[in-house]
């Protein structure tokens, strides 16, 4: 029998070529897998501690007024839903009377209870005397923006409260917090006239906004490669390809897709669109037809 070189059985399999070259990369560079695995731990830590953070943001809750006062009213003010596209937030708030405000440990007032609000707010809730309080969902119309600045929209108003009782005004004290997710708050709390005022502030969360960035960054990302693709295919005559025609139509149609999962149902037209989306369809689908063209020039002129 004939005796088979190393370099013979190289060239009959060339696989053995790259599997020993794996190997011998693995045995000079054992710590690789395990850099691996610490590149992803830290990404994901990265992600969880900037999650926190835009969280802890958001949901830091602003107090106005003196909570030393025997006879007070309580007011917890939770902005529960943020609806941009109709241009107002829907206020959750919980009243409870103290001292010799109540007759059941804030359960009811002793006397009829009116909270007097601000213009922004659509409603001033009103408790009889005697009866159980409830919370109460209060509309609160917005301004300062418009949801087609998205993901950059920003929006304010002025909540004000005042809690009128037996025909007097009774001290204040007020907890706002938010709990819509899509947004992040600023406030700045005062009192005034023993009233408390607040003023807010509502912007796109950290989450949503890396989230809008990375879109962007993606749909240009993926326009590129469809041009890089059309270009190698038009220039080296290579006719229809259909494979890559293929791909560049279901870009085109992924990335409408895609656009439509943003946070929050940003209406057509929005500034993202502007930034990216409108563009990206509009390369993709000059590629797609410049691609068409040129391989049915290729295709006719190697059938001659």
């Amino acid at each position: 029998m004939t005796d088979v070189t190393a370099a013979e059985a190289s060239e009959a399999d060339p696989r053995a070529d790259a599997d020993a070259a794996a190997e011998s990369t693995a045995k000079r560079r054992p710590w690789l897998p395990w850099a691996a695995v610490l590149v992803v731990v830290l990404l994901v830590g990265a992600g969880a501690a900037w999650s926190q953070l835009g969280g802890a943001a958001g949901a830091r809750p602003v107090e106005v007024g003196s909570a030393d006062a025997e006879d007070r009213v309580d007011i917890t003010a939770t902005i529960v839903r943020v609806d941009a596209a109709s241009g107002e937030l829907v206020l959750r708030m919980l009243v409870v009377p103290r001292g010799s405000l109540t007759t059941e440990g804030g359960l009811s007032p002793a006397e009829d209870l009116e909270i007097l609000t601000s213009a922004a707010m659509k409603t001033d809730p009103f408790f009889p005397a005697n009866e159980r309080i409830a919370s109460v969902d209060v509309p609160v119309a917005l301004g300062g923006g418009a949801i087609t600045a998205y993901p950059f929209d920003r929006y304010d108003a002025t909540l004000e409260f005042t809690a009128r009782q037996g025909g007097s005004i009774v001290p204040v004290h007020l907890e706002l917090t938010n709990r819509d997710a899509l947004f992040g708050m600023t406030a700045e709390g005062f009192e005034e006239s023993n009233a408390a005022v607040v003023e807010l502030g509502l912007a796109r969360s950290v989450s949503v906004m890396t989230f809008a960035i990375f879109m962007i960054l993606a749909m240009w990302a993926l326009a590129i490669a469809v041009a890089i693709g059309a270009w190698v295919v038009v220039s080296e005559r290579r006719g229809l390809v259909w494979p890559a025609l293929g791909w560049m139509a279901a870009t085109l149609f992924a990335i409408a897709g895609f656009r439509n999962a943003a946070p929050g149902a940003p209406p057509i037209g929005s500034l993202i669109d502007y930034l990216a989306f409108f563009w990206a369809e509009a390369i993709i689908a000059v590629c797609l037809f410049a691609t068409v063209v040129g391989g049915v020039r290729a295709e006719r002129a190697q059938s001659r």
